[in-house]
């Protein structure tokens, strides 16, 4: 690999200071977010001061402004001096994406990823070593009962809940468009949680009926939570793994078998393809890797996360299309979104 770095990174290594301290740049995003700094810029609709920001806050003047500079630095925020007094504002990027209020924001996916994936990340070399997820030594619970840790309190149920929101407020409609699903009128998202991406397929495909199907306390936090007014989405309880899955048309599995081992893939698929109507299908939404395993910067980390966090991984196209043509689907099809999240139908 060094043979392929310039002098200059060679004499003093500036990238790789870069890739050590990038976890400083994360928790400073993070901890930002969970002050509310985005926000109260947003809200203020003009340039504040430190000082005007830690008051409101209820920070230190002193901590908040060298946490605002870093944001500067990484062109987070905007800041301009007058009269040596620096003022700060968000940029167009943290007032869509970061301002807890907008409706684009990855604000509850950042909290998530703070309290919750941070800390197992601290555990990645035990991960590696060991060869399973840290859910026992980060949280004291079951390795094997991933779902149990997800969903140990309602409190972190939401947040994952709203991690979910987040994925899909900014990936929705590209996995919603990616092939015409106009001719299966009735949809089932398979674990849809909050009803975000269900919301989108029932935008773009009026005439179909669109249910999300998910464990009873996450319907239960959904009815209560995430319910928007003139909802055209259904909620139904169930189990898809040990339970009974409804006949349709069409089932999602968004961000499902990426958690799974090889053989309870095969398992659901098998069991999808039973429950599905005659010329009905599935769509599968993940992250896809290239096929000879590697992938995107973005993509390998999602995929270690995987390890830290779950029994899965990432998978490239060649996986999906296996594991769908054992469980008797044909015709599979892969649209790369170019965005974090492809799309795999498959038919019956």
């Amino acid at each position: 690999m060094a043979e392929h770095l310039s002098q200059s990174e060679l004499d003093y290594p500036f990238k790789l200071l870069e890739y050590l301290n990038g976890y400083r740049i994360s928790k400073g995003i993070f901890s930002a977010c969970e002050l509310g700094v985005f926000e109260l810029l947003l809200e203020s609709e003009k340039p504040l001061t430190a000082g005007e920001m830690a008051q409101k806050l209820g920070t230190s003047e002193d901590g908040l402004k060298r946490l605002l500079d870093l944001l500067v630095a990484i062109e987070i925020l905007n800041v301009e001096d007058v009269q040596g007094t620096a003022f700060y504002n968000n940029t167009d990027v943290a007032n869509l994406y970061l301002a807890k209020s907008s409706p684009k924001s990855l604000h509850t996916s950042i909290v998530y990823q703070s309290q919750t994936i941070y800390p197992l990340w601290n555990n990645l070399g035990d991960a590696v070593r060991e060869g399973k997820n840290q859910n026992e030594k980060t949280f004291g619970l079951p390795s094997e009962e991933i779902f149990s840790a997800i969903y140990r309190s309602e409190d972190e149920m939401l947040k994952f809940m709203g991690l979910m929101n987040s994925t899909w407020v900014i990936d929705r409609h590209d996995i919603a468009t990616a092939f015409d699903l106009s001719r299966f009128k009735s949809i089932i998202d398979l674990g849809g949680c909050s009803g975000v991406l269900a919301r989108e397929l029932a935008k773009e495909y009026p005439s179909s009926t669109v249910t999300v199907l998910d464990l009873p306390d996450v319907i239960q936090s959904a009815q209560r939570h995430f319910v928007q007014e003139g909802d055209t989405i259904r909620f139904q309880e169930g189990d898809f793994f040990d339970g009974e899955i409804p006949s349709a048309d069409l089932y999602i599995l968004a961000r499902i078998l990426h958690d799974w081992k090889d053989d309870k893939n095969l398992k659901l698929l098998k069991k999808i393809h039973t429950a599905c109507n005659t010329g009905g299908g599935v769509l599968i939404a993940e992250v896809l890797m290239f096929e000879n395993g590697r992938g995107t910067t973005l993509t390998q980390m999602l995929s270690l996360n995987m390890l830290v966090q779950t029994e899965g991984k990432e998978h490239p196209p060649s996986y999906y299309k296996h594991l769908l043509n054992e469980a008797g689907f044909r015709d599979v099809q892969v649209c790369r979104t170019g965005k974090l999240y492809d799309a795999i139908l498959a038919l019956k």
